[in-house]
């Protein structure tokens, strides 16, 4: 496996909206990913994880900062060619599976094909060897409302690999699956990756920084950690996080990562990043809906006494 950088972002900024409804989604981030790296990327929910997906993924532009795709500046390649270094080089797996639900799981799995041109018979034939591969061959003729959640992330994940792309971008591909399923589903991300593919995965859960070589995690924004990981171990940034939501005494060892993990009640007001520079319209919503909730349990509270 070469070590050249199949993407690298320089000072990648994202902005969205103006003025007051301004939100600084991406905060410029550098960032240089190997071929064969399976990069995890962590961080609390609005924190640019997704924004830097898709900017990845060549779904979303800058706003400032280079973009570069194989040693490529990306803003130079026109958008015809872009889509298809897009279906050609990248394949996407979300949390939602995203298949066509009028569509048979082999014709879904086909469907990128078909925008290739390929003929019917053979695209057919690739649908089915690569269904064989994550296991569902005998779900072939059957429709995405017929299969369990784990099923239809296998498909969507074939449908992925159909193309045989050399990176894959997975935004929280076990979000919504029990742990058997995300197992799976987790397996054949490895297997991927062995085959010297690039894997970028987000994930809330530590316990998936397991299946990684590196683990990024985000903040507001912007990159506050990266470090290398031994596969088959839960990354130590991610293995501090576990334990910061049981014992809060740890705090101070690690300067304010468990602040990139909202699900940790009360750990949010230390922030890794100085926050005197940024334009912040998120917090104030984020802050409000969680206040409502709390308004309707007093109400209920004091309905109940």
């Amino acid at each position: 496996m070469g070590h050249m950088a199949i993407i690298e972002l320089n000072e990648v900024s994202k902005i969205y909206g103006l003025g007051d409804a301004m939100t600084l989604a991406l905060d410029e981030v550098t960032l240089s990913i190997n071929e064969g790296e399976f990069v995890g990327v962590m961080g609390p929910s609005g924190c640019g994880k997704s924004t830097l997906m898709n900017m990845i993924g060549m779904l979303d532009h800058p706003t400032h900062g280079a973009y570069k795709f194989h040693e490529q500046p990306v803003e130079r390649i026109k958008p015809q060619r872009r889509a298809r270094i897009r279906r050609d080089s990248i394949g996407f797996i979300f949390q939602s599976f995203n298949l066509l639900p009028r569509l048979t799981v082999l014709e879904n799995v086909a469907l990128p094909l078909e925008y290739k041109g390929m003929l019917p018979r053979r695209r057919m034939q690739r649908a089915s060897d690569m269904l064989e591969r994550v296991g569902m061959r005998s779900r072939e003729f059957f429709f995405p409302r017929q299969l369990s959640g784990g099923q239809a992330q296998c498909v969507a994940i074939a449908r992925a690999l159909v193309n045989n792309p050399k990176i894959i971008i997975a935004d929280e591909p076990t979000g919504n699956l029990d742990s058997s399923s995300s197992r799976l589903v987790m397996e054949l991300l490895a297997e991927i990756h062995r085959q010297g593919n690039t894997v970028i995965m987000v994930t809330h859960n530590p316990e998936l920084t397991r299946y990684a070589t590196r683990v990024l995690y985000m903040h507001d924004g912007q990159i506050v950690h990266d470090e290398q990981t031994k596969l088959g171990e839960v990354a130590p940034t991610a293995k501090k996080v576990i334990y910061a939501s049981t014992d809060k005494n740890e705090d101070d060892d690690y300067a304010g990562v468990s602040a990139l993990m909202t699900a940790v009640p009360g750990t949010t007001a230390e922030k890794p990043v100085d926050p005197a520079d940024k334009p912040k319209p998120k917090t104030r919503k984020k802050k409000a809906a969680p206040r409502r909730k709390t308004t309707a349990k007093a109400k209920e509270r004091k309905i109940s006494s």
